[in-house]
């Protein structure tokens, strides 16, 4: 991974300053790439667009879009927690696609990257509006990818769980010995995947060493989806 080469990559990164987007937009610049770095909730229909036209050319699309996830059951989701989840994870999504890739076709040139999550591979109680939107995401982005393929753009989406993250894995909850030992009954790796390590694998998919990946879904979770 030391080795990659972003240098000429113009890269936009959404919500850069919650969840992963501090951390990636730290590695890319490592890495030589030029960031452009967006902190907004893409609530706005118009700023998707607004924010492609502004930036210019875009290399890399990487579509950060996250929130706290809720933990109501089921039986009490009700419909505001439903639109707000797919607001701000979902509806963003296709309209930073369709805003940045006529400009890739074009070029016959890009990558996109969707920060998604492995809640969407497997089960878990008190998730279901958080895990659906999250589904949500990994569909279009399989079937955008499989579309974009022909014109040399690569679309794909790292799922994660179980990585480190100050929202859902502060230090406090690290060292809690209940939360180590819910590690190793979980997650075979038997730890968190570091921020590091997932910031370098999603800096490879953007990189010209992975042209080969189509509309793939990347689980980056210890392998938490595997048990």
């Amino acid at each position: 991974m030391a080795a990659l080469d972003l240098s000429g990559k113009r890269v936009l990164i959404t919500q850069s300053s919650t969840f992963m987007g501090p951390v990636l937009c730290k590695l890319f610049a490592q890495f030589g790439a030029e960031v452009i770095a967006d902190e907004r909730a893409l609530l706005d229909p118009a700023l998707p667009q607004a924010i492609v036209q502004a930036a210019g050319r875009i290399d890399v699309l990487i579509a950060n879009l996250a929130i706290p996830a809720p933990t109501t059951p089921a039986v009490q989701v009700g419909d505001d927690e439903w639109r707000d989840a797919f607001a701000h994870m979902v509806d963003p999504l296709p309209r930073l696609i369709r805003a940045v890739l006529p400009q890739m076709i074009q070029r016959r040139s890009g990558k996109i990257l969707l920060i998604g999550s492995a809640s969407a591979l497997r089960g878990m109680k008190r998730t279901s509006t958080y895990s659906a939107a999250r589904g949500a995401q990994l569909s279009y982005i399989q079937a955008v990818g499989v579309e974009a393929a022909p014109h040399n753009v690569q679309i794909n989406a790292i799922a994660q769980n179980f990585v480190e993250n100050p929202t859902y894995f502060p230090l406090e909850v690290q060292a809690n010995p209940a939360f180590q030992e819910r590690l190793k009954r979980e997650v075979p790796l038997g730890r968190l995947v570091t921020q590091q390590e997932d910031a370098q694998f999603a800096a490879y998919l953007c990189s010209d060493a992975a042209d080969c990946f189509v509309g793939q879904v990347f689980p980056l979770c210890g392998g938490w989806v595997a048990r």
